[in-house]
């Protein structure tokens, strides 16, 4: 038999939110009710498309399967939709972007602000996680990286270089020996990542730089800005970052300067959807203008 659409929306809200709760809420249904109408769609089915676990409800390999066709219907609905109203030019519905603290606190609100503006009927949700971001499970639509991934069926395209220097306020630096080289950190507190929770080798920046030690570590780009505002150490920043701390200062320029860059990853089965394509587009040039635009304001 084939499944009722009203069923395939529970099912997506449920894959989306791995949550008969959450599902509900928005789908302003109760739970009892989502989940009666899993089941239906499982019997029509005859297969089993979740499985419940501590972490939720996650989906099977036959939900998996679901997932995609149901993800290219619920597109196919929302373009007949557009054309039928005519409102094909502004993007609606919701869209979720992954991406790790440092972009999803300091590049991400601006961008999709702008984004927003431009299309009001859509919902733009930022999921800030210090992990890399499961696409296969559709934890989003998208994620920003800071490596490009190289096994999945994952479409990935380069967004921007971006660039990292060491910093200290200038209380700290008065109130302790002089940082003339790389060699002169041994004497100073390093404020860093939690090293056995770095999630991509990408992020090791006092590695690189030949730091064993980190006196004040935290998983949070926006913890470790915090505590060196604070005047408590000196730590490694995104350029991008400096603006919102006006208070730090560049130190080491001529030593320590680093490069990494921003990736836009997604699903291989999105490359069709043109809503999607347009916008990663959109989200792509905002994140390359706005890093260029707050590294310009730090070298001001």
């Amino acid at each position: 038999m084939t499944p009722n659409w009203d069923d395939m929306r529970v099912f997506l809200a449920v894959a989306r939110e791995e949550s008969l709760s959450s599902a509900g809420r928005i789908l302003k249904i109760d739970p009892a009710t989502v989940g009666r109408r899993i089941a239906r769609l499982e019997a029509t089915l005859d297969a089993q498309l979740f499985t419940k676990s501590q972490q939720g409800y996650i989906l099977t390999a036959a939900g998996e399967r679901l997932l995609d066709h149901g993800l290219q219907a619920e597109e196919a609905m929302r373009a007949a939709a557009g054309v039928v109203t005519g409102s094909t030019k502004s993007l609606s519905g919701q869209i979720r972007i992954g991406a790790p603290d440092g972009s999803a606190n300091y590049l991400l609100p601006q961008v999709c602000a702008k984004i927003s503006d431009a299309n009001p009927d859509l919902d733009i949700q930022i999921l800030a996680l210090p992990r890399i971001i499961n696409l296969s499970r559709r934890e989003a639509d998208m994620a920003v990286t800071v490596s490009a991934p190289t096994a999945g069926r994952l479409l990935v395209k380069k967004i921007s270089d971006y660039k990292l220097h060491m910093v200290a306020t200038q209380t700290y630096l008065d109130r302790h020996p002089p940082i003339c080289s790389v060699n002169d950190l041994k004497g100073h507190r390093l404020i860093g990542y939690i090293p056995d929770m770095i999630f991509d080798r990408e992020l090791d920046y006092l590695n690189d730089i030949g730091v064993d030690r980190v006196a004040l570590a935290s998983n949070s780009v926006s913890v470790q800005l915090r505590q060196v505002s604070l005047g408590t150490g000196v730590c490694v920043a995104h350029d991008f970052t400096l603006p919102f701390h006006p208070n730090l200062r560049k130190i080491l320029t001529d030593q320590v300067g680093l490069t990494r860059s921003f990736y836009l990853v997604r699903h291989q089965g999105d490359q069709r959807n043109e809503r999607l394509n347009r916008f990663a587009e959109a989200l792509s040039h905002g994140i390359r203008d706005e890093v260029a635009r707050l590294e310009a304001d730090a070298n001001a």
